[in-house]
């Protein structure tokens, strides 16, 4: 006798195959009109819990606040830069030449950067010389199509300075290396590290408070001055271009 219980637990069971391949069949035809947006949102729905959390989002978070602080640090140097340019720029041509360096020696004993401005161009031995950041030097020598200038940093520059922080007046001496010293002839003079150096008033060569320097460190005092190691503003090492002060007449 045909067992009737197991013939239709068998019917059931192939019932059932049918039905899960129609229903498999389906989700591929879904699949394939979706073009693929069917699987996408599935993938969207079971990645959804391994997305990065709140750790990796404050990781993230530093990493685009460090980069906009390294744009903003980059932005804020150009800026100086350019308001350094512009100052400069705000020379007369009847107070100043402008020039561009074409040569120069400022690791050497020299010390001294040519210009492409001479003697045709009104240059005068004698004459100050500026940069972006501040003073650089002296025209000692001319020729017809260019100008010699020394360096403060050469031993052969000496230039009147002064701390308007203290109102006190300084001599500044180049050494023939990177620092050249600030001489101060009254001992009890307040000088500090940082103070800024600046043209003196009381100069007639030149004009005053041009930036000149800062003080880097202040020598072991003497018996009858007081001296500073200084750290100047202008680079001639990386400026391309000048502008000479005219001598005063």
């Amino acid at each position: 006798m045909v067992d009737i219980r197991r013939i239709s637990t068998n019917r059931w069971w192939h019932k059932k195959k049918n039905w899960g391949l129609f229903i498999f069949l389906l989700f591929l035809f879904f699949v394939r009109i979706s073009k693929g947006s069917l699987y996408k949102d599935l993938y969207f729905l079971i990645s959804k819990p391994f997305w990065p959390g709140q750790f990796q989002r404050e990781i993230l978070t530093k990493s685009v606040e460090q980069e906009f602080f390294i744009k903003f640090k980059q932005l804020e140097k150009d800026n100086k830069r350019l308001r350094e340019i512009l100052s400069l720029k705000r020379l007369s041509d009847s107070e100043s030449i402008s020039a561009t360096v074409i040569s120069r020696k400022t690791g050497s004993w020299w010390r001294q950067i040519i210009l492409n401005k001479g003697e045709k161009d009104g240059v005068e031995v004698g004459s100050f010389v500026v940069g972006p950041g501040g003073l650089l030097g002296r025209v000692n020598n001319t020729s017809l199509f260019t100008s010699s200038v020394i360096l403060l940093t050469s031993p052969e520059s000496k230039v009147g300075v002064w701390i308007e922080r203290i109102q006190s007046h300084g001599l500044l001496v180049g050494l023939g290396n990177d620092y050249p010293k600030a001489i101060f002839y009254n001992k009890e003079v307040n000088i500090e590290v940082g103070d800024i150096l600046l043209t003196s008033p009381a100069s007639t060569l030149l004009p005053p408070n041009i930036p000149v320097g800062i003080i880097q460190s202040v020598d072991e005092e003497l018996q009858a001055k007081k001296t500073a190691n200084i750290l100047l503003l202008g680079k001639p090492q990386a400026i391309d271009w000048v502008q000479i002060l005219k001598v005063a007449i």
